[in-house]
């Protein structure tokens, strides 16, 4: 065993472009860890005008740290307007937010329409 390499991650945050919404993608433990990754979700999501969804379906842990990353996202998308909606968060947020007096602040994200063929 080679004890320089890096363990496989055991969370992250992906951000990707969908359906006209810029998806902030969390899984796995969101902790301090993450905090570079996290620094460059945020630009990333902010450098677009589109509305912001955090997908926190995959998350099995959160932190303090990740917990600041998912408020301080939804504060600079309401100061610039983009909005943030929260996408099927796991009872791990929705818990902490709670303990927080924050979960009010978030709006689910609103049901998409199926996708119609264009004749």
């Amino acid at each position: 065993m080679n004890l320089t390499e890096d363990p496989a991650p055991i969370g992250g945050i992906d951000v990707t472009a969908a359906h006209g919404r810029t998806v902030v993608r969390l899984w796995g433990e969101v902790d301090g860890a993450l905090r570079a990754e996290a620094s460059t979700s945020m630009a990333q999501a902010l450098a677009s005008t589109a509305p912001i969804v955090v997908d926190a379906t995959e998350v099995t842990f959160i932190d303090s740290s990740g917990l600041a990353f998912v408020l301080q996202l939804n504060l600079a998308a309401g100061e610039t307007a983009q909005g943030l909606t929260l996408r099927d968060p796991h009872r791990q947020v929705l818990e902490k937010l709670d303990m927080l007096g924050m979960a009010g602040e978030f709006a689910p994200e609103p049901e998409q329409a199926p996708e119609r063929a264009i004749a």
